[in-house]
């Protein structure tokens, strides 16, 4: 082995090669382990520079079964490899594969790959195209997020996806999770949406948000809050309600004190107001919401300064009755009665035409209670 030493200067080079063919090579070395090492104590422990303007490198490394050129540092926050580019364009480090991986990152403990740009015109910390068919970035995750992404300016997308061909149909954003979230968005904003969905075409057919689910079990869509609908509803299969009854806001008298259960007739304002007398045909139902029974929909809801209360038309709702002309049994008439806001059994059958409030779905042997209904208005 020929040892070549220089120890003039801390800027001195140990060995240097030349080489002013295209395929000649400046220095080369082979061995069973190591072909070439260098021990910068100071500055670089190998390095390589190019002039070649169609294409040569600084440094070549080659394997043909592990790595072609391998760096390793430990010290804190330094490169293992580090590249650096000093034209307009152009790649600080470049990877290419004929069907591998062309760049490939993997950490222990932190980030399998980090990318960051200074730039001010617009530049990527990270950026990934596809020239093909395939998907420009692909991210899974075993456990945690897939894809999280922040931003710290002012008025700027989270993240940016635009399909830019005239005639493109792939997806602009694709996300697959084995457990977790695909997509997760939050927003503490005042007004704005956490997830907003447009389609800008007028003649389009396509929606802005598709959601479909596989199977009867859960759902395609599941909201934890109140849910607006500006124009049309179109629904092909069945409308499941929970609530029990169907009411309609109605504006009630402002002296009028009404709950949950109490019998309301129309007044002469047009408002209405509780009962008050037998057999009234002015009825017109009973103030939805009382006990377990909740309106399943509610119509002509208005948001407005009138004292106003959703009154049960169809369906079950529990109502006050008061047993003064006698007992009630399932299944009986009921109609209105002297006391305020209850209802009572309809023992004349004339006078209750057209002042029926509904039928009894319980019993009520004595006085005052509050019992469930159906309403059904004759």
């Amino acid at each position: 082995m020929a040892i070549v030493e220089n120890v003039s200067g801390t800027a001195a080079v140990a060995i240097t090669g030349n080489a002013t063919g295209q395929d000649t090579v400046g220095v080369r070395a082979s061995g069973d382990a190591v072909g070439v090492h260098g021990d910068g104590r100071g500055w670089n422990g190998v390095q390589g520079v190019s002039e070649s303007t169609t294409g040569g490198a600084g440094v070549y490394g080659r394997n043909d079964n592990g790595a072609g050129v391998r760096g390793e540092t430990r010290a804190r926050f330094n490169p293992g490899v580090h590249g650096v580019h000093h034209g307009a364009e152009g790649w600080g480090v470049y990877g290419e594969a004929n069907s591998g991986t062309g760049v490939s990152g993997r950490s222990d403990g932190w980030v399998g790959v980090y990318g960051e740009s200074l730039s001010t015109t617009g530049g990527a910390g990270l950026w990934g195209e596809h020239k093909s068919n395939g998907t420009a970035i692909v991210a899974v995750s075993l456990g945690g997020a897939a894809v999280v992404a922040t931003t710290k300016a002012a008025n700027a997308p989270v993240i940016a996806a635009m399909q830019e061909h005239p005639e493109a149909s792939g997806t602009a954003i694709f996300a697959r999770a084995k457990e977790g979230e695909a997509l997760h968005a939050e927003t503490n904003s005042r007004g704005v949406a956490a997830v907003a969905a447009y389609n800008n075409r007028e003649d389009g057919t396509g929606a802005a948000i598709y959601a479909r689910k596989v199977g009867d079990a859960g759902h395609a869509g599941f909201f934890d809050g109140n849910v607006h609908v500006e124009k049309k509803l179109t629904v092909k299969d069945d409308i499941i309600l929970t609530g029990a009854d169907c009411a309609e806001d109605f504006s009630i008298d402002n002296d009028a004190e009404v709950a949950p259960g109490t019998v309301m007739v129309v007044a002469d304002s047009g408002r209405l107001t509780p009962s008050s007398r037998p057999y009234d045909r002015r009825v017109a139902g009973v103030v939805s919401g009382a006990g377990p029974f909740k309106p399943a929909i509610v119509l002509d809801k208005r948001h407005c300064d009138d004292h106003r209360r959703p009154i049960a038309l169809v369906g079950k709702v529990f109502c006050n009755v008061d047993t003064a002309v006698g007992p009630i049994a399932v299944g009986d008439l009921l109609t209105t009665s002297a006391t305020p806001g209850f209802a009572m059994k309809a023992a004349d059958r004339d006078l209750a035409f057209g002042a029926v409030i509904g039928k009894a779905l319980a019993p009520l042997a004595t006085g005052r209670g509050m019992i469930p209904i159906l309403v059904a208005l004759q």
